[in-house]
């Protein structure tokens, strides 16, 4: 069952674990991973080796801090972007593969069902690429059998329910979560789904590039249909019907940036109500094969793709419908079958969308497998293994000073009236704060895992995590469940729960180090503390109240305030470029450029108190302020290839890393006195231009 998107710091989830001896060792061998053993802390948190200082900082700050290493470094061929967050995940991803080949080694020492025995044997099953490819389609042949079986349109609706629960999402994408309007209590919540292709830009947008796009995805279908035994001729006919449904589906699909307004995806419905909406489509009976019994609610996001949906299952061909149940299956299950699917599914996704030239390593690519499956033991094996508590107590420390700092930025806000600044303080004093991992680890009872089957542990854990989310219908929110692995680089922040959410792997140069000066940690961690803290407060944030409800708190004049400033920041990120013409979406971007600009803020206003933004004298020629805003500028440091470029540009709601360290940068009077920056430099903006929001 799928899950409701978050408000993440980064948009590629990462995974960093400290580094072993032996690791750091390996890692040597490697000039593209940053090493952060002591010795390698000789550039004092800021190393000059990385920077462009031919780069006036006040014409462009990110090539001034990363200049050279944007010359210099090459994206590795299995890479499609790299960059900080990368350099952390690659290196740890050693460390991980070293606690991978202990336990792997011996899992059957330990009680079937631990941590050990599970992510041994799940890992074991992944390498076997012997016993995979032996097996092949037949790991997957009753879900294709299920498939080729159906003769009508209740088989067909019946077969769907069956793969959604086994993960196989089609054209259902349905999640419990909490009632946006009573964060007490959980619902069943259909978002639009069924394509194949990443967002509906790709089936709508006529350019050239877009057209060879949908036409290498047709073949890709063929491809697959034809590794199902059909013929080419056949295949190539009945891909182009299977695209048809696909395209029909898209055109009532909204676009990423459609989908950000949490008050227009709100649809509550009776079941009565929403089957009389969409005709075609039985909700209870639909409720009653995905188990949700006893529940007569349901949040739809999108009223339009589910009319069409149904009007589809009705007037579509069932042979067509088997066709595109057996691609998107193929398709899903590829990285479990076999080489031949896994290599059909990376030509397409990989090289023709993405740019990537090689696959990941196989021990990483069954690695995160293992991650999005069983997330929660691997992680308590990371916390065991690597986890500093000292570290949760400093972070402890970090929040709330950055807390404090807002507060004094609230008050201070000379737009917003003291009715709705008494809110705003509400929320932010309702923050709550989740650190390091969970007090509480998954119950993962009851989960099979087979040494010698990866599909079948794949799909096991899939419907086990649907099962999970079953038990929580009825039941009280539970506020202490985490949506994120220990092990994951990234942060968080949950408007049902009013939290701000920051793993332990993040805990970690550049972000953070106990050995840096407080500039590096406030640069780094503290605005990521900050961005987290923003986001209860962006466009999308502020719609929601400190008890996580969806409900207005601002007076009129001051939402229509707030509105206005944030048309400024839409304005300046429509303008920035990211390949030639193609422009970054300000819309689609608001929510991430609005945490950026509050978080460094924030953070530089909590660093202005320490001895150091006080009284700090400069280290390697740079003043305290300089060094706060250069660790900023490194945590962005990104290179990606075009064809990534230009798919996260259509779908990502995280602009590209120069933007996001120029951008608030630009409008931060700080900058401009720490770097002496005059309306000759070309980052510079007239006061009145510049974006004020908090």
């Amino acid at each position: 069952m799928k899950f409701k998107p978050l408000f993440f710091l980064s948009g590629m989830i990462l995974i960093f674990v400290v580094s072993s001896c032996k690791t750091k060792q390996m890692a040597k061998n490697n000039s593209n991973v940053l090493e952060t053993t002591e010795a390698d802390k000789s550039f004092k948190f800021i190393d000059k080796a990385n920077m462009d200082l031919s780069v006036a900082p006040g014409d462009n700050f990110f090539e001034y801090v990363n200049g050279s290493w944007l010359k210099n470094t090459k994206i590795p061929d299995d890479k499609t972007r790299w960059g900080s967050f990368d350099e952390l995940r690659d290196k740890t991803n050693m460390a991980v593969q070293d606690l991978l080949n202990y336990v792997s080694g011996t899992p059957h020492l330990h009680p079937a069902g631990s941590k050990e025995y599970n992510v041994g044997h799940f890992y074991n099953s992944g390498m076997d690429v012997e016993q995979i490819n032996s097996l092949g389609l037949e790991a997957i042949r009753p879900q294709l059998n299920l498939i080729k079986n159906i003769n009508n349109t209740e088989q067909l609706t019946e077969v769907i329910v069956a793969l959604t629960k086994k993960g196989i999402y089609t054209v259902l994408s349905a999640y419990i979560g909490p009632d946006d309007k009573d964060v007490t209590k959980v619902i069943p919540q259909f978002n639009q789904g069924g394509l194949g292709l990443p967002t509906k830009d790709y089936y709508t947008d006529k350019d050239a590039n877009s057209e060879a796009n949908r036409k290498a995805y047709q073949k890709l279908i063929a491809d697959f249909l034809i590794l199902n035994g059909q013929s080419p001729q056949e295949a190539v006919k009945n891909a182009e019907a299977v695209f048809a449904i696909e395209d029909k589906l898209a055109k009532a699909s909204l676009y990423p940036a459609e989908m950000r307004d949490p008050q227009k995806m709100y649809n509550k419905f009776s079941l009565a109500d929403i089957s009389t909406k969409t005709p075609g489509l039985n909700w209870q009976h639909l409720f009653h094969l995905m188990s949700f019994e006893g529940e007569d609610s349901v949040i739809v996001s999108n009223i339009s793709y589910y009319t069409t949906l149904a009007h589809e299952l009705k007037s579509t061909p069932i042979e067509d419908w088997k066709n595109y149940l057996t691609f998107h299956t193929l398709n899903n299950m590829s990285a479990y079958i076999g080489d031949k699917a896994e290599a059909l599914h990376f030509g397409f996704f990989g090289e023709t969308l993405s740019g990537q030239k090689a696959m990941k390593p196989r021990w990483e690519r069954v690695m995160s497998v293992i991650n999005s499956s069983i997330g929660d033991q691997l992680g308590e094996l990371y916390v065991e293994r690597n986890f500093n508590q000292e570290a949760k107590a400093r972070m402890k420390e970090l929040v709330h000073n950055l807390q404090v700092a807002f507060e004094e930025r609230i008050n201070g806000l000379d737009w917003m009236s003291p009715a709705t600044k008494e809110k705003a303080l509400y929320k932010l004093h309702g923050f709550v704060d989740k650190i390091g991992f969970p007090d509480k680890w998954r119950d993962y009872t009851g989960l099979v895992i087979v040494p010698d089957n990866y599909a079948q542990n794949v799909m096991n854990s899939r419907a086990f995590r649907y099962d999970k989310q079953l038990k929580k219908l009825g039941k009280p929110v539970d506020r202490s469940e985490w949506f994120m692995t220990p092990n994951t680089v990234n942060a968080y922040y949950n408007p049902a729960f009013n939290e701000i959410v920051f793993p332990a792997a993040i805990l970690q140069f550049p972000f953070f180090d106990f050995k840096a000066d407080d500039a590096i940690n406030y640069g780094g961690i503290g605005a990521v503390i900050g961005h987290e803290m923003t986001h209860g407060f962006d466009d999308q944030g502020a719609q929601y109240a400190a008890d996580g409800n969806l409900k207005n708190w601002w007076t009129a004049e001051d939402e229509e305030q707030f509105k206005a400033k944030t048309a400024i920041l839409v304005e300046q990120f429509n303008d920035y470029t990211v390949l030639d013409s193609v422009h970054v979406n300000g819309e689609l971007t608001l929510g991430e450029n609005i945490a950026d600009l509050g978080g460094v803020a924030i953070a530089y206003q909590a660093f202005k108190k320490t001895h150091q933004g006080q009284h700090g004298e400069p280290i390697d020629g740079f003043t305290p302020d300089q060094r706060f805003f250069m660790s900023w500028g490194q945590i962005w440091r990104s290179k990606a290839r075009e064809k990534t470029s230009l798919m996260l540009i259509k779908r990502d709601p995280h602009a590209p890393g120069i933007w996001r360290a120029n951008g608030p940068l630009s409008n931060f009077e700080p900058f401009y006195k720490a770097f002496n920056v005059t309306p000759k430099n070309k980052m510079y903006r007239p006061e009145s231009e510049r974006a004020k929001i908090w």
